[in-house]
C-alpha cells in the first residue's frame, strides 16, 4: 500500500509541475514585446521599399556596385546552352 501512496505522489507532483510550466510558458507568449530604446520598430522595417515615389524607374535598375566594378551584375549574360543531339544507345560489347 505504502508503494502505491508514492507512485501516487509522484504522479500528482509531476502533474503539478507540468501545468506550472504550461501556466507559465502561455503567460509568456501572451505579454506583449520588449521594446529597446534606439531599437528600429519592425512595422516599419518591414514596410521599407527600394522605390520610392522621389526615384524614377530608370533609377530603380540601376546598379550602383556593378557600375562602381565592386559587384557582379545582376542581369544573366550567359547564352543559354545549345540543343544537344540525342544520345545514341551504346553499341554492345564483346564478352
Amino acid at each position: 500500500m505504502q508503494r502505491v501512496r508514492v507512485g501516487m505522489t509522484g504522479l500528482a507532483v509531476v502533474l503539478i509541475l507540468i501545468l506550472l510550466a504550461s501556466a507559465l510558458v502561455s503567460s509568456a507568449r501572451n505579454d506583449a514585446p520588449v521594446v529597446a530604446v534606439g531599437v528600429p520598430n519592425v512595422e516599419t522595417v518591414a514596410n521599407m521599399t527600394g522605390t520610392d515615389k522621389g526615384v524614377s524607374t530608370a533609377d530603380a535598375g540601376r546598379e550602383p556596385l556593378a557600375e562602381l566594378g565592386i559587384a557582379p551584375a545582376a542581369t544573366n549574360s550567359i547564352a543559354p546552352p545549345a540543343k544537344l543531339a540525342p544520345m545514341e544507345p551504346p553499341a554492345s560489347i564483346p564478352q
